[in-house]
């Protein structure tokens, strides 16, 4: 039976719905509340076009990882992919960086919902937060089953809230947007770019939980395929909606833009309308993000990066129960970093970019160097096809991840701390485990 593991094994009752809404719900979360209005000041009714070319750069991610899902499915993927096909030691860097930017994003989550929730009710926003983190905790150390049902129970009531609002928009939809969009030419398009990818990290988490899945080469690349498909749809419903109730002008305007497209629509129903959409969305992706963070930190440890304990699985839940207490006292943690937003969102994006180039570097070396790997795929790209796909990917990356460089250079400096603390860890303990084997 699924939901009895094996001693030492994860349980894999984790679903196709579940991965779908792991994978949406990770990257419709807090971007979908602050991006819009940005967008709008820079590319107007262009973040239409913005919004769908945004999503082939992960639609290339998605490729490699649905690639590589297809032949090893695996829990912490990211890492895994890569300490097996790269290099011990690279992968532990990439990965350690995400344990910081893990922390970080769910301090962003945490952030928004505060805010939104502030506007019905008066909250101290790091109780508030700290209580999130602490249900989640709870769920999560219970079992997979949960956490990903939870997930989905959420994902659904979003898209419910969601579509209410873009119903009610649907006497004021103006299809002439999308012409509008076009004849304002490229420039605001390629502006508002930037932004708009930040719409559609995480959908690859749908392949964290690669080893709670059944049948995982063939339902994982489905799952992100379906993530990346419900993503787009829901966002260009969202965009097109709020841009025909109010315009791009009062969009831009607004520190909520999604509030004031729905108070021209629902009137006063649009502050409950909205705050419970963004309750639902934050609360959702904090609960994946926690999903995934526990499961690199299991990773490392079952691996020896990181201390063993760590690798441990619970003989009656199944879940790796020390890498999600270990989760849950990093994100209590972040609550100490500054509260400056921007400087949050680049902490997060850098080390989510390196990701991903090092799992298109993964899926390179195993597509060139490692054929017993390529033989297993379920997904029967050629060779050349994996490698071109993957080199672009790295390419893609590596620009995105130097964007920030011209907007706050701290983040950088943050992260590059915190890989020198990772890296002379690592040295050390390889230093002493050579030293007991002599």
């Amino acid at each position: 039976m699924t939901d009895q593991p094996a001693k030492g094994q994860l349980r894999k009752n984790v679903r196709l719905v579940d991965l779908i809404m792991l994978g949406a719900g990770t990257a419709i979360g807090a971007a979908i509340f602050t991006v819009l209005g940005p967008a709008a000041k820079v590319g107007g009714n262009g973040i239409l076009i913005a919004t769908a070319i945004a999503a082939l750069p992960m639609a290339l991610f998605a490729l490699v990882y649905g690639w590589l899902a297809s032949a090893v499915p695996a829990t912490a993927a990211s890492y895994e992919w890569q300490r097996r096909f790269t290099h011990p030691a690279f992968a532990f860097a990439i990965v350690w960086m995400r344990v910081l930017a893990n922390a970080v994003v769910m301090i962003v989550y945490g952030q928004t919902l505060t805010n939104y929730l502030g506007k019905v009710i008066d909250l101290p926003a790091k109780p508030v937060m700290l209580g999130f983190f602490t249900v989640l905790f709870v769920l999560n150390y219970l079992g997979v089953a949960i956490a990903a049902r939870l997930q989905t129970v959420l994902m659904i009531g979003l898209l419910v809230v969601l579509a209410v609002f873009v119903g009610a928009a649907g006497p004021h939809l103006r299809p002439q947007l999308f012409a509008e969009a076009l004849a304002g030419g490229w420039l605001p398009i390629a502006a508002a770019l930037p932004l708009m990818i930040q719409l559609f990290l995480g959908i690859e988490t749908a392949t964290e939980v690669g080893e709670e899945v059944e049948d995982g080469k063939r339902v994982i690349p489905l799952g992100v395929a379906g993530a990346l498909i419900l993503t787009i749809v829901v966002y260009l419903s969202v965009a097109f909606a709020a841009l025909s109730l109010v315009g791009p002008q009062t969009l831009a305007a607004s520190k909520a833009p999604l509030l004031d497209a729905a108070q021209a629509a629902v009137g006063g129903w649009a502050t409950p309308v909205i705050v419970t959409a963004a309750t639902l969305a934050l609360t959702k992706s904090m609960n994946a993000t926690f999903l995934v963070f526990s499961r690199f930190l299991f990773a490392m440890g079952r691996a020896g990066s990181l201390p063993a304990a760590l690798g441990r699985i619970h003989p009656r839940f199944g879940t790796p129960h020390i890498a999600t207490i270990t989760a849950f006292a990093a994100a209590c943690a972040g609550l100490l970093l500054p509260s400056s937003l921007l400087f949050l969102l680049l902490a997060v994006s850098v080390p989510t970019m390196l990701k991903y180039a090092g799992t298109c570097l993964a899926a390179y070396s195993a597509a060139a160097n490692h054929p017993e790997v390529y033989d297993a795929a379920r997904l029967k790209f050629s060779r050349g096809l994996v490698k071109a796909l993957s080199a672009a990917g790295i390419v893609v990356a590596l620009v995105i991840a130097a964007l920030g460089l011209s907007t706050d250079v701290r983040p950088y400096g943050l992260i590059a701390g915190w890989l020198v603390i990772g890296l002379a860890y690592y040295a050390w303990t390889r230093r002493a485990r050579a030293a007991a084997a002599a």
